[in-house]
């Protein structure tokens, strides 16, 4: 990326309520440990043995990594189905993201971008010098991809929680390569789903976090899935030790953890229901297949809706920050103890 676009960045951001005076989307989490963190949508447990393998790769943590994390790579593969050649290590969901944008994108280019949907998206791409054009989530599969350098799907969509048809993104997929557009799908959630992952299909790139479904955000873990020349692309653009020593250790356990994953599964699913059942008594809640519930708050404002939630103990996501979504908050599906919290502090 250029100096040109960072600044042509920095003064878009200066008349976009969407971003930060440096281009940045505000998003979730609370630094704040008094408070019960519903703005974040990660997994409030973690795999067992995890504290153990983090401890015991600390000895390993004292030299460089080994660069090609065959174990990493061969069990990330083994989850969303395809070769492990195809995994490229990456330190988080979004550096995945970075890197298939960085190496795709060009200035000028024109790039279909979901909306209401991840801030960084439009981020990276106008960080490349190119144009985000913003198209309804919903009708993100029906758009024609000719003219478009790259097109952006995040499955399940961040905020409204919705999975695509799989046949119907496949069908989008195809159509893309067609007209030599690569798709690049956000799985960072479908994890918590049991919706198959179009990782490995020709023309699309995939990026995956185990910061969600395993409840780790600080360890960085994460990873592209690529084939063809943007596989290439990748695997060359990436640098070298990508991916710590720990968090390769921690992902490699993780992805083992086959009952974690079922359970986890379970429980969103059933609390996911309930806490939708009972914010409907006072909000309009979106159908969500994640772990999270979007809502439109119509009673109060937003912001003593947010107000009252953290007098009360409770941090909730402000929404309004996604573009298209001025009376919107967002929470977290956590454990049923905290979720019977949250109903308590909103009233519901």
């Amino acid at each position: 990326m250029d100096p040109d676009s960072v600044e042509r960045l920095r003064t878009f951001s200066e008349s976009d309520p969407h971003f930060d005076a440096d281009g940045r989307a505000p998003h979730g989490s609370s630094d704040d440990r008094e408070l019960l963190d519903f703005s974040a949508n990660t997994n409030p447990r973690v795999p067992t043995g995890s504290a153990r393998v983090f401890s015991s790769a600390f000895a390993a943590a004292r030299s460089y990594p080994a660069d090609d994390y065959v174990p990493f790579r061969t069990t990330a593969a083994e989850f969303v189905g395809c070769d492990p050649v195809q995994v490229v290590p990456t330190a988080g969901g979004l550096e995945a993201i970075r890197l298939a944008i960085q190496t795709t994108v060009r200035a000028g280019d024109s790039v279909l971008v979901p909306a209401p949907s991840f801030g960084e998206y439009a981020r990276e791409v106008r960080l490349q010098g190119a144009e985000p054009e913003f198209v309804d989530h919903g009708e993100i599969l029906d758009s024609d991809p000719t003219s478009h350098t790259m097109a952006v799907v995040c499955n399940p969509n961040n905020p409204t929680g919705e999975c695509y048809d799989s046949e119907r993104l496949r069908a989008f997929a195809d159509r893309c390569r067609e007209h030599g557009t690569t798709l690049l799908v956000d799985e960072a959630f479908l994890g918590f789903t049991d919706q198959p992952s179009i990782a490995g299909r020709a023309g699309v790139v995939v990026a995956r976090s185990l910061t969600k479904l395993f409840g780790l955000p600080g360890i960085r873990m994460g990873y592209a899935v690529a084939s063809g020349d943007a596989l290439d692309w990748l695997t060359t653009a990436r640098r070298a030790w990508s991916m710590s020593e720990p968090a390769a250790a921690l992902g490699e356990h993780c992805y083992q953890q086959d009952e974690f994953v079922a359970e986890t599964r379970d429980r969103v699913e059933t609390e996911r229901d309930r806490l939708r059942d009972r914010l409907s008594t006072r909000f309009d809640v979106f159908p969500s297949d994640a772990p999270f519930l979007l809502f439109e708050v119509t009673d109060v404002s937003v912001d003593d809706l947010l107000s009252t939630a953290r007098e009360r103990g409770i941090a909730l996501r402000d929404a309004r920050s996604f573009r298209g979504l001025d009376s919107h908050v967002r929470v977290a599906v956590r454990t049923e103890r905290q979720n019977d919290r949250l109903l308590e502090a909103l009233d519901v």
